[in-house]
C-alpha cells in the first residue's frame, strides 16, 4: 500500500450497499491511509442521518451543501438500481470523480452524458464491475498476461455472473482491448418446477429467463455468455463455470455455487498430454488469517510460477481483518479510482469499459427482439 495522503471520499446514497459492503470496506481503507471518509449523502434525511451516525460522519441531503463543506474529492455512488445514472451525473456536475455502481447507466444515452460530463469537467469514472477483480480471476489473468497460453481465441462465461458481469468476465479473458462487432443472441422464458427461492424465501413454480449470445470480435475471436434469471437462488441452476481456450493451452472452472475448482492446462514436454497448473492459495498463517497472495505453479521450466499478490494484504494483516474475495474484488475498484485521482493517471477500467458491457447486453436483447438476426455494433444511441 501506498503511503500519500488520503484521498476525500463521500459516500453517495444510503442503500443496503452502502451499509452492508462500502461502509465496512471504507472502514479498511481509512485504518490503511488510503482514505478519509468525509461525508454520506442520501435523498431521504433519515436514511442520511441513520448511514451518516453508523459511520460516524456527516451526512447531507444536499450534495451542493457537502461539497462546499466537506471537499469530497471521489464520490462513491450506491444508490437504488434504477438511479445509478443519474445520480452518478449528479456527483459529476457537482465536481467529484466518481465509482459509479452496475451498469454504469441503463441506456447508452445516459452512459454517454456521465462520459461526456466528465470529460468537459476534467474528471474521472470507474465503474465497480468487481468481478474480473477476484482474486481466482486476477490469477488466471496474470497466466495469461504470462504469454505461457498464447493467444486466447475463444471465451466463454457459462452463469459466472449476470449481464455486463458475465459479459466483463468472458470479454477479460480475450483482453479489454479486444474490439467487439457483432453479437447475436436469444432470450427465452421458460417454467420451472415448484422449488425453494434462497432470496425471495418462498417455494412455487417459477418462470426463469435465459439468455445466450454469441460476439463476434474484430480480429475473428469469439466470446460466449449464457445465463439465467435464477441462477442466483435456485437448486435447479448451480453450474458456476467461465472457459477460455488459448493457443497452448486451456482454462475451465468448474463448479457448484461458490465451490469452484480451477482446471488450468497446458501441454506436458511430450506434447501428448494435458500438464495441469497447480493454484495455491497462501494465507497470513497456515490456519488461516488474510489472503496474501495466489501462486499458480505451471510447470514450465521458463516461468516455474506466477503469482498475484492480494494488494491489501498489509492493512488487513495490520489490522486483523479478513477480507473475502467478493470484498477484495469491490476494494480493487475503489482504489483503481483512488489511485487514478491521487496520481492523475487513468482508472484501471473506466467508464468505456462498463459502457461497452451494457452494450453487448442491450445488443444481445434487440438481436433476440429480432428473431436472432445478428446485430452490428456499434449500436445506434438512439
Amino acid at each position: 500500500m501506498v503511503s500519500k495522503s488520503p484521498v476525500r471520499v463521500a459516500l453517495i446514497g444510503a442503500s443496503n450497499r452502502s451499509k452492508k459492503v462500502y461502509g465496512p470496506l471504507l472502514k479498511g481503507l481509512i485504518l490503511a491511509g488510503e482514505v478519509e471518509l468525509v461525508a454520506v449523502w442520501s435523498r431521504n434525511e433519515s436514511s442520511a442521518q441513520e448511514l451518516g451516525k453508523m459511520l460516524a460522519t456527516p451526512w447531507y441531503t444536499d450534495m451542493a451543501r457537502l461539497v462546499q463543506e466537506t471537499a469530497p474529492q471521489v464520490g462513491i455512488v450506491s444508490v437504488a438500481y434504477a438511479a445509478n445514472g443519474q445520480a452518478g451525473l449528479m456527483a459529476l456536475e457537482h465536481g467529484l470523480n466518481v465509482v459509479v455502481e452496475t451498469p454504469i447507466a441503463h441506456s447508452l444515452k445516459e452512459a454517454d452524458a456521465l462520459i461526456r460530463t466528465a470529460q468537459e469537467r476534467n474528471l474521472k469514472i470507474e465503474v465497480a464491475e468487481q468481478f474480473h477483480r477476484r482474486p481466482l480471476e486476477q490469477i488466471k489473468l496474470r497466466l495469461l498476461e504470462s504469454g505461457l497460453f498464447g493467444k486466447v481465441y475463444s471465451s466463454f462465461n457459462d452463469f459466472a455472473g449476470h449481464g455486463y458481469h458475465g459479459v466483463s468476465v468472458m470479454r477479460s479473458y480475450l483482453g479489454f482491448d479486444a474490439v467487439p462487432v457483432k453479437v447475436q443472441g436469444a432470450v427465452r422464458e421458460y417454467g420451472l418446477a415448484a422449488h425453494w427461492s434462497r432470496l425471495a424465501n418462498t417455494t412455487g413454480p417459477r418462470t426463469e429467463t435465459q439468455e445466450h449470445a454469441t460476439i463476434e470480435f474484430e480480429d475473428g475471436r469469439l466470446g460466449f455468455y449464457h445465463w439465467t434469471n435464477v441462477a442466483y437462488d435456485s437448486a435447479l441452476r448451480w453450474w458456476r463455470s467461465s472457459r477460455f481456450l488459448a493457443e497452448k493451452g486451456m482454462g475451465i472452472t468448474v463448479g457448484v455455487g461458490l465451490e469452484v475448482k480451477e482446471e488450468l492446462a497446458l501441454l506436458d514436454p511430450s506434447g501428448e498430454a494435458p500438464q495441469f497448473i497447480t493454484l495455491e492459495r497462501r494465507w497470513e498463517r497456515n490456519d488461516g488469517g488474510a489472503l496474501q497472495c495466489l501462486v499458480a505453479y505451471t510447470g514450465d521450466p521458463q516461468q516455474p510460477s506466477v503469482r498475484w499478490d492480494n494488494p491489501f494484504f498489509a492493512a488487513l494483516k495490520s489490522h486483523g481483518m479478513q477480507w473475502n474475495d467478493d470484498e477484495i474484488g469491490i476494494a480493487g475498484c475503489i482504489m483503481s479510482l483512488v489511485t487514478a485521482v491521487r496520481d492523475n493517471t487513468e482508472p484501471s477500467y473506466g467508464a468505456a469499459q462498463g459502457r461497452l458491457d451494457q452494450e453487448i447486453v442491450l445488443a444481445m436483447r434487440e438481436s433476440s427482439r429480432l428473431g436472432g438476426h445478428p446485430v452490428v455494433l456499434p449500436l445506434p444511441v438512439e
